[in-house]
């Protein structure tokens, strides 16, 4: 005679059920916030197309809220030939390029002597880079005022350059140094037996290993330098060597703002911005995840 046997499943517990419940509240809640968020971050940028394409009258009459009542597209014009827009954003990639790629080179090198190569007194020079970083601009203009002026680089877009290659890789090392600081001794003593030297560890183990991270740096430095304005303002005095931003200050008067201007301005400004941003988007999020799964 068979005999069936019944198994009955464990009742679910009321305890797990109310927290996944509450979970799901939160989770509900958190993205109801972030969306508010992101939509306030938006704001901004919708009052400034919106006032791109409105005309004077229509600005003076309505204010910025208003809805243009024409299409009014020559303070884009207007900005495009005032300030020389195609020498401004040369002149902004010029810079911008050159700092990040010179900035994550020197981090890079000054990480691995401070990583790997265990420098005497490691910790207090990471400290000096950390304490350098900190610094205003506004304590340091003066100084490389002055010096730009004694060497002959004032009015130059290789002051700039250097300046800013100075002050992007001191935050670099900082950060690369504590990277490389927890670097695998494993690895780099594999590769000193197989006979590499000191360069041929820097760019066949540990440059492989750091890409992603120097991507990221690459990134940030290229968008932290195009957006600078206060250096480049005291240093730049020349038209032809001015940045986008510094160029988009010079719009605005003591008394007199040509409001449509300015903003159709900050528009073309952004966009070169926006589309480094989107074309290197996914090797940001690449970088950030490798970052994270180290």
């Amino acid at each position: 005679m068979a005999v069936t046997t019944i198994t009955a499943g464990r009742p679910k517990s009321p305890r797990k059920s109310s927290d996944r419940h509450r979970r799901g509240v939160s989770r509900w809640i958190i993205l109801a916030l972030v969306t508010i968020a992101a939509l306030a971050m938006l704001v901004p940028f919708v009052f400034m197309l919106l006032n791109a394409f409105k005309s004077p009258g229509d600005y003076s009459t309505g204010g910025p809220l208003s809805w243009p009542s024409e299409f009014y597209t020559k303070g884009l014009s207007n900005y495009w030939h005032q300030v020389n827009f195609p020498l401004k954003l040369w002149n902004s990639l010029l810079i911008a390029g050159s700092v990040a790629v010179l900035g994550v080179v020197v981090s890079l090198l000054n990480a691995y002597a401070l990583g790997i190569g265990r420098v005497k007194g490691r910790l207090w020079i990471v400290g000096l880079f950390l304490l350098a970083n900190m610094l205003p601009q506004e304590a340091l203009i003066y100084p490389l005022y002055y010096a730009a002026k004694q060497v002959g680089l004032y009015n130059t877009q290789l002051s700039v350059i250097i300046i800013f290659t100075v002050i992007q890789s001191a935050f670099g090392t900082y950060l690369l140094a504590s990277v490389l600081s927890t670097f695998p001794k494993s690895v780099l003593e594999a590769a000193s037996l197989d006979g590499a030297g000191k360069w041929t560890v820097l760019w066949r183990v540990v440059f492989p290993n750091l890409r992603p991270t120097l991507a990221v740096l690459l990134i940030f430095f290229f968008i932290w330098t195009w957006n600078e304005f206060l250096i480049p303002l005291v240093m730049l005095i020349d038209n032809s060597t001015q940045t986008i931003p510094v160029a988009l200050a010079s719009l605005q008067g003591d008394r007199l703002m040509d409001a449509p201007t300015t903003n159709a301005g900050a528009l073309i400004s952004l966009i070169p911005a926006v589309l480094f941003f989107i074309i290197f988007q996914r090797t940001l999020s690449r970088g950030i995840t490798a970052g994270a799964e180290k």
